[in-house]
């Protein structure tokens, strides 16, 4: 068989990046012809090098697709590759790096779509999607509808797969000791999507009842500055507390007593399998792929967007009954350990990608 191509521009290092370098160093190891092209700039790159997968560095805009010799030079590399099968992550990618793979001969031009966000009805994505991609590989049921939720006809729906991410298991985090205070924790990038702006004023209305606690909220992004302010605006220096870049996330999520996840979408949210893995209560809105990971009232809550008061409530309600949090925690950790397990996800991806 030919090569697999995966290719990825993003500069940051998300959960699209963390997938592309998991799934490249999978069929890598087990022997297949994998290459990666990655910002040359990027983590990505770095990690790719550190364990030897053939990649080389690109650099994409958002407007190269416009460039001629961008596309040309693409094509060129493809067709030296001789790949059978190309996987994107980003629209931009898909742009310039799907239409290059069309004219390379490239047959499968599958788009890795990470995102529950709806794909606007236009033109160029009604072109890209009717006449070069081959395929979507979805990561969740509420990224694959929202895939055709603007143009039912966008792209056959027999031809969006959804694959879930995996989880590894082994990395299970050790029990620790209860806390001698209430410990409230989040994890993400600080940026717009996460909405962690929601969880400081939760802190302030957390704080006018009372409720002794400490809420830890781990990674950078470039609302970090906005963030620290609205601490300051709201008066919860000593309540909550940004730790920064987390470089163990199951170790960090195994302080907590309730895991909050305020994000206003995710397409897969990987963070709450991994607290449900660290046996933590979760409490989320009950949006996009949130349902699929956390079932209300089971290992879990989920309340309506930004609903401060039900919010608030959940946590008190955790806070008063530790039982119910114990409860709840096992029982998510049963539903990673049934549903998201890591090697049986890699054997679905690996089975779609070499063998469909």
């Amino acid at each position: 068989m030919g090569g697999i191509c995966f290719f990825n521009t993003a500069q940051a290092w998300g959960g699209g990046e963390k997938w592309h370098f998991e799934i490249s160093k999978h069929l890598h190891q087990k022997g297949y012809n994998v290459f990666v092209f990655a910002h040359a700039k990027s983590v990505l790159l770095q990690k790719l090098i550190e364990v030897q997968i053939p990649s080389a560095g690109v650099s994409i805009s958002n407007l190269s697709f416009l460039n001629p010799f961008q596309y040309l030079k693409l094509v060129r590399l493809l067709k030296t590759h001789q790949f059978d099968t190309i996987v994107m992550n980003l629209s931009r990618d898909v742009k310039v790096a799907g239409p290059s793979a069309k004219k390379a001969g490239i047959k499968r031009i599958i788009y890795r779509r990470g995102s529950a966000i709806p794909i606007k009805n236009s033109f160029l994505n009604r072109y890209y999607f009717k006449n070069v991609l081959t395929e979507v590989l979805a990561n969740s049921m509420a990224t694959q509808k929202t895939v055709l939720e603007n143009n039912a006809s966008l792209i056959a729906e027999e031809k969006i797969t959804v694959i879930y991410n995996g989880i590894k298991i082994e990395a299970e985090a050790e029990e620790r000791p209860p806390n001698e205070i209430f410990t409230l924790i989040n994890l993400g990038r600080l940026e717009y999507q996460k909405n962690q702006r929601f969880l400081i004023k939760l802190a302030a209305e957390l704080k006018k009842r009372q409720l002794p606690f400490k809420m830890l909220i781990g990674g950078e992004g470039s609302l970090k500055k906005e963030l620290e302010d609205s601490i300051k605006q709201f008066n919860v220096e000593n309540e909550v507390e940004l730790v920064g870049f987390i470089e163990k996330p199951l170790r960090f999520i195994a302080q907590a007593d309730v895991f909050l996840l305020s994000s206003f979408w995710e397409g897969f949210g990987y963070v709450l399998a991994e607290a449900a893995l660290c046996k933590k209560p979760i409490i989320a809105f009950d949006t996009s792929s949130n349902p699929e990971l956390v079932i209300d009232g089971k290992n879990g809550y989920l309340v309506p967007e930004n609903n401060m008061i039900v919010f608030a409530d959940k946590i008190e309600e955790l806070f008063k009954d530790p039982k119910l949090g114990k409860r709840l925690g096992e029982t998510g950790s049963q539903l990673v350990l049934k549903n998201f397990d890591k090697d049986k996800q890699l054997r679905k991806i690996e089975e779609y990608l070499v063998h469909a």
